[in-house]
């Protein structure tokens, strides 16, 4: 009687240690998959950084053309100014010259 509850001990023995085995083995499994996952977001977020970095160059770059743009409008504003006016003194002295005719 003593050799058949030690063999069921030790069967049951084998049974809790095939489960924690197995259990150990699914875990090391899920932990795998939880790394590979980890890792391929890793992927992602510093492509997504490099992306950024490479949009803020490029609205800083926007930014430089837009101010250059307003610059040269400036220019022009001002010559088309200097045109008016001397349009507008051209034009009295057509004036002035029509009225003494």
């Amino acid at each position: 009687m003593i050799a058949g509850g030690v063999e069921v001990k030790i069967s049951r023995l084998e049974s809790i240690v095939e489960q924690i085995g197995e259990a150990v083995l699914s875990t090391t499994e899920t932990i795998e998959r939880l790394a590979e996952r980890v890792e391929n977001l890793s992927y992602q977020v510093e492509a997504q950084g490099k992306q950024l970095q490479q949009q803020g160059y490029q609205i800083f770059a926007l930014c430089d053309a837009v101010q250059s743009l307003a610059e040269s409008q400036d220019d022009s504003l001002q010559k088309l100014t200097q045109l008016t006016q001397t349009l507008d003194k051209l034009t009295s002295l057509i004036q002035g010259v029509d009225d003494e005719i």
